[in-house]
């Protein structure tokens, strides 16, 4: 279990008030996020209305999902009037639809896209989380494989998780979301909601998930206790998954993902009910995983994104979160795998939803009801 958490109220210089992990520090770290000030935000294209996730092809062609259900291309920063066919069935309703896409890390070799959507898949009423993967031929998805289908199934259309992200092993981690039944699914390895799951590229489970020799556990459960994490990233230079999840109101978090760990949803939280009720007086609890950062009140974070581009010299080794409660972006300062402060980009610019790096290094946003942005030098 990691050391005790810092319950100590910083306020920040971005707006909001955040609980910082301590680690025997007791100031903010002063931000590094003033050369914002030389970077703005340019509009390549528009007609998309929630840019749930993106990944480029190459170095002309963006796949950008909406989340009504439609996958749409962009070339050489114009959106194609013609929509990708192919695409399953999807739920477009509340937080549901067509949500995170990945590619493969041999792409260029099997071509292979991966992608997350609210499913009809399953025996039960209603839907869940689902992994498919495909490739792209001629403006259509082709060879579709599901992969994974979320259980049980629930009429509840919130948190569906739904990030992924390869590590450098091949290995594909995607989240599911509590399904809204947080005081059955999180603590229990019986269901996938609550959780981030790992599996090989073809759907199959790794022999080393933590829970693959557990009765009556969803072997491709890697660690649990979550609410609904929508930010996944790997470490340029560990390796390790991280990932950021929504928390009530007050609490959203950021956690270094670990096999077999429990996350604490909703036993420890440093949040609260929405009408203002508590949901537990715990904070920490032995065995239960500290988050690395905590947002209180919540940011409602979305997308995650390392900083390796020297195009941001300033930002490198950082990482890059979407605040869509706040209307901007937030550059979350690291010192190597300790989180030390966070400062807010683009004030203002609206719902940032995912965030994607060209092959040249540049930086783009999907922000929802306005288009996909690239962050470019001051003219």
């Amino acid at each position: 279990m990691k050391k005790s958490f810092c319950t100590s109220l910083i306020i920040s210089l971005i707006g909001f008030t955040s609980l910082q992990a301590c680690a025997q520090q007791t100031e903010q770290t002063i931000p590094v996020a003033a050369s914002a000030d030389n970077y703005e935000l340019e509009l390549i294209a528009k007609g998309i209305q929630i840019p749930w996730g993106m990944a480029w092809l190459n170095e002309q062609d963006l796949l950008v999902t909406d989340r009504s259900g439609e996958l749409r291309l962009i070339r050489d920063g114009k959106l194609l009037e013609q929509k990708i066919t192919g695409v399953p069935k999807v739920h477009a309703q509340g937080q549901g639809g067509l949500l995170d896409i990945e590619l493969d890390p041999n792409f260029s070799d099997n071509g292979w896209i991966y992608f997350s959507y609210s499913g009809y898949e399953g025996d039960e009423e209603g839907y869940n989380t689902s992994i498919m993967r495909a490739q792209l031929k001629d403006m259509a998805l082709v060879n579709t494989q599901l992969l994974f289908d979320g259980s049980p199934n629930t009429t509840a259309t919130k948190h569906y998780g739904s990030r992924i992200e390869f590590d450098n092993d091949g290995y594909l981690y995607f989240s599911i979301g509590d399904r809204g039944k947080r005081d059955v699914h999180p603590q229990s390895l019986e269901y996938d909601a609550g959780k981030i799951h790992r599996i090989n590229s073809d759907g199959s489970i790794p022999e080393s998930n933590p829970f693959v020799n557990q009765s009556n556990a969803r072997k491709s459960i890697y660690s649990y206790g979550h609410r609904n994490p929508q930010g996944m990233a790997m470490h340029p230079e560990t390796g390790a998954i991280w990932s950021h999840e929504h928390g009530p109101r007050g609490g959203d978090e950021i956690n270094i993902v670990k096999a077999g760990a429990n996350y604490g949803w909703p036993v420890i939280t440093h949040g609260i009910n929405y009408i203002g009720t508590k949901i537990t007086d715990e904070t920490s609890r032995e065995g239960m995983e500290q988050p690395d950062w905590v947002w209180v009140p919540s940011i409602a974070p979305s997308g995650m994104q390392f900083v390796t581009s020297s195009k941001y010299p300033q930002w490198q080794g950082h990482v890059l979160v979407g605040a869509m409660k706040f209307a901007h972006l937030v550059l979350v300062e690291l010192d190597g795998n300790k989180v030390t402060g966070h400062s807010k980009l683009f004030e203002g610019a609206g719902r940032v939803r995912s965030i994607a790096t060209h092959p040249n290094g540049d930086i783009y946003l999907g922000i929802d009801g306005m288009g996909i942005y690239r962050i470019v030098p001051k003219a």
